[in-house]
């Protein structure tokens, strides 16, 4: 079984390491278990059951009641919470205690609700990348094991794909942009995001995917020049490393726009107007549109 620090469940459950002390000393319902070191540690039932109330709390409920009424009362308060006005933080933390478990069905099963009460566009913002960022941070700190990143990762990849599969294909003469993250980055879910974004307002898109050395790159634009370039460096490459793609992508492609994402590529200079950085997904899908638009009115 793995055990959670109060910092995990406090970025997990939107509730402050504070606030759970409080409350472990005012309600009897949280008695997490102590380290040699007096540290509290939750396991992954005290994960689960935190989730619920985290999610009720955050809907209005006064923890006091919370806390007086049985497990099974808390958990069928979600479930009638869970109704078509339910936010999105309620699956959220339902993928998250799915995760943990490795529970395949249920983890597909909420993925598949989702995506058809509101749409793959909203899940991929609103949800997925949610997520995904929290479990991310799981996984960096070693609080859960790859297998149940990549379990879930795989999940939500599928979903992605399908959902570019089904997009028509753009016109001929749209813009088109290259993706891929350099070598050492192995990060694929921002990429099938943008990808999808990209198909669905209207660029061709060439996928290279994770991992892509430069020799790679520059042999396929010798023969197929492209529009844009575009790229996502999360942690696996030092700032150096991104320093370095900057400079050769400058180097050897300096009239071709590079658009770029991620957390490593805060080391962009803001006076390189060769590269546009997208902090957010909204971001880049602004960005397509406009492109689009001018694209369809100079043609």
């Amino acid at each position: 079984m793995k055990y959670f620090t109060i910092r995990d469940v406090e970025n997990l459950c939107g509730i402050k390491a504070h606030t759970l002390r409080i409350w472990e000393q005012r309600y009897s319902f949280l008695k997490p278990m102590r380290k040699d070191s007096n540290r509290r540690i939750y396991d992954s039932d005290d994960l689960k059951s935190l989730l619920q109330v985290s999610f009720l709390y955050h809907k209005g409920y006064k923890i006091s009641k919370i806390a007086a009424l049985p497990a099974e009362e808390i958990r069928q308060l979600v479930e009638k919470s869970g109704g078509p006005d339910a936010n999105h933080e309620l699956f959220i933390h339902e993928l998250i205690a799915a995760g943990v478990d490795l529970d395949k069905d249920k983890f597909e099963k909420i993925t598949h609700t989702v995506v058809l009460r509101y749409g793959i566009d909203k899940c991929i913002t609103g949800i997925f990348i949610p997520f995904l960022e929290r479990i991310g941070m799981l996984w960096m700190t070693n609080h859960i094991i790859p297998a149940q990143e990549h379990f879930a990762s795989h999940i939500i990849r599928k979903k992605i794909i399908c959902a570019t599969d089904g997009i028509e294909n753009p016109a001929a003469d749209a813009p088109c942009v290259l993706i891929f993250a350099p070598m050492g980055e192995l990060h694929e879910i921002p990429l099938l995001i943008a990808n999808y974004f990209f198909r669905k307002y209207g660029f061709r898109t060439v996928y290279f995917g994770i991992n892509t050395s430069n020799e790679c790159l520059q042999k396929y634009l010798t023969q197929h020049p492209v529009d844009y370039l575009y790229t996502h460096i999360i942690s696996q490459i030092n700032k150096e490393g991104t320093a370095g793609l900057i400079k050769w992508l400058g180097g050897h492609y300096p009239d071709v726009p590079v658009l770029a994402s991620g957390g490593c590529m805060n080391c962009l200079e803001s006076g390189n107007s060769q590269f546009t950085f997208f902090r957010t997904v909204d971001e880049l899908v602004q960005f397509t549109k406009e492109k689009i638009t001018l694209a369809v009115h100079s043609s």
